[in-house]
């Protein structure tokens, strides 16, 4: 990996094309180097739990709309499998990675990579395959797509926080996903750094999404830009250019929106960025930096609700409880915590969004059931439980800054999301415990392989689906390398007829 220092420069400087970092991700999105064998399973396993999440929230309202949305983009010839639908039924492309991202993104329980930013970069699946689905493209274009949107958007957040800038992280996800689609078609160079420019400007938008009470949007947010990304590949084959430089730029979005600029509007700052990509003929890896999730939760709620798991089994009476201080990191606290000052996260009638960014709720429902559901942890009856609302406002977040250190190494082994809580008793006793990573971690005490995927799928979709269609899928997902061009809607999971929710109309 090379770190490529990314800063404002004036127009009058005319920076060149192949300094600029759009153009070297381009670059990046280019270069054959073939996808090794682990990434290429890693690719299949995350291509299996999205199909999980996407099917176990399929019938849930913001996954409905959407969908009604796309089916009214019917489109026979170049189109693309819809989630849940029948394979036969094809819709334009952009509008089936909309129905598709938004059902993945809905029950936030997908995959996750935490560094100077958020991301969920199984958000690049849906675009890359929907295109791929498209063109009838084979199993190996899309896991080659699929490793560059990867690769791409984790290595922007390693470098590149949006979140302080109060930017949402789909700024990250639009130009990853436009590059995994330009390496999925064997785009040129040029068009791609034009679609990643496109990608870039048309998906920045605020964190107020995931602020206060948290709409359906923090759903669509993500599917919005792979749709975006597509429309922006499509503009850049055609001939159409972008905003350029897009990131350094003295009108850019790191200039004005980011970290890019002095005070003063006459002096440019100093580098801010230095962004790591692979070198030439460097594979591509990123995947295997991130983790999915086994909760259906934030993030870095996941080792916090293990933890809540095992400290439930030293507490004989919840009633007995003081107060849980959780002293963690500080997204944690600021973002799901008492620190984000949001009284929506410590409202029983609060949003599922809502709940799902509560890390006082989920903490209190974890330790009363030692078990975390889908669905069952956020019903509205669970969540307005006497016993339940007086423990979990009982529970503070704070910052600890050895929490915050760790959340940020660079050392993989000492790299932590969890946190130390410590359950003060009526009595003045007091139960300490910690944990740094989730159990299905890589570094976990039980990390997720090939047959927890699996198990992952058959379980949420538990209900859904016929044994017939389960077992087809795990079959065929397995076998992505070698699909044929043309053999992708095999990646579609389809419900039987009838049992697929109907949605609102609306203009489409």
């Amino acid at each position: 990996m090379k770190l490529h220092p990314v800063k404002v420069h004036p127009s009058k400087s005319l920076l060149k094309r192949e300094d600029q970092l759009a153009w070297k991700m381009a670059g990046v999105a280019t270069d054959k180097v073939p996808v090794e064998k682990d990434v290429q399973e890693m690719i299949i396993n995350r291509v299996i739990d999205n199909a999980s999440v996407a099917i176990a929230a399929i019938n849930r309202r913001p996954v409905v709309s959407a969908r009604g949305m796309a089916l009214g983009h019917a489109k026979k010839a170049g189109g693309a499998q819809v989630m849940g639908v029948k394979s036969s039924t094809t819709v334009s492309p952009e509008w089936a990675a909309w129905a598709n991202g938004t059902a993945v993104r809905e029950l936030d329980m997908h995959d996750t990579f935490l560094a100077a930013d958020y991301s969920h970069p199984g958000d690049n699946i849906p675009p890359v395959l929907a295109v791929a689905q498209a063109m009838e493209k084979s199993g190996k274009d899309l896991i080659r797509g699929l490793a560059t949107g990867y690769e791409l958007q984790i290595d922007l957040v390693r470098a590149i926080c949006l979140h302080e800038h109060k930017v949402d992280h789909i700024a990250h996800l639009g130009p990853s996903a436009a590059a995994g689609i330009g390496t999925l078609l064997g785009l040129k160079q040029e068009v791609v750094f034009q679609a990643i420019q496109q990608a870039l400007h048309t998906t920045v938008s605020f964190r107020q999404s995931r602020k206060g009470e948290i709409s359906s949007w923090k759903a669509y947010a993500p599917a919005h830009a792979g749709k975006l990304a597509i429309e922006a590949v499509d503009r850049c084959m055609r001939g159409e250019g972008a905003p350029s430089p897009i990131y350094e730029g003295e009108d850019s979005v790191i200039a004005w929106v980011l970290s890019g600029r002095s005070n003063r509007d006459d002096v440019y700052g100093p580098v801010y960025y230095n962004v790591p990509l692979p070198e030439p003929g460097e594979a591509k890896r990123a995947i295997l930096s991130s983790y999915t999730k086994e909760h259906s939760a934030e993030y870095q709620s996941q080792a916090l609700i293990d933890l809540a798991f095992r400290m439930r089994e030293q507490i004989s009476d919840f009633d007995a409880i003081e107060r849980i201080m959780i002293h963690t990191s500080h997204h944690t606290h600021y973002v799901i915590g008492t620190g984000a000052n949001d009284p929506q996260k410590m409202d029983p009638k609060a949003s599922r969004e809502t709940l799902d960014h509560s890390i006082m709720y989920i903490f209190a429902v974890a330790l009363q059931d030692g078990r975390w559901h889908h669905v069952d942890s956020y019903a509205p009856k669970r969540a307005g439980r006497a016993d339940t609302v007086r423990l979990w406002h009982k529970v503070v977040t704070t910052e600890d800054p050895e929490w915050t250190r760790k959340y940020h190494s660079k050392d993989p082994d000492e790299l932590a999301f969890g946190g130390r809580v410590e359950i003060l008793f009526k009595d003045g006793s007091k139960l300490v415990d910690e944990l740094g990573v989730a159990n299905a971690h890589p570094n976990g005490a039980k990390p997720f392989g090939r047959e927890d995927y699996i198990r992952k799928f058959r379980t949420i979709t538990e209900g859904l689906l016929t044994a017939r269609e389960t077992n087809r899928f795990i079959e065929v997902v397995q076998n992505l390398p070698k699909l044929k061009a043309g053999e992708l809607s095999a990646l579609n999971v389809a419900l039987p007829a009838g049992t697929l929710a109907e949605s609102k109309p609306g203009i489409f």
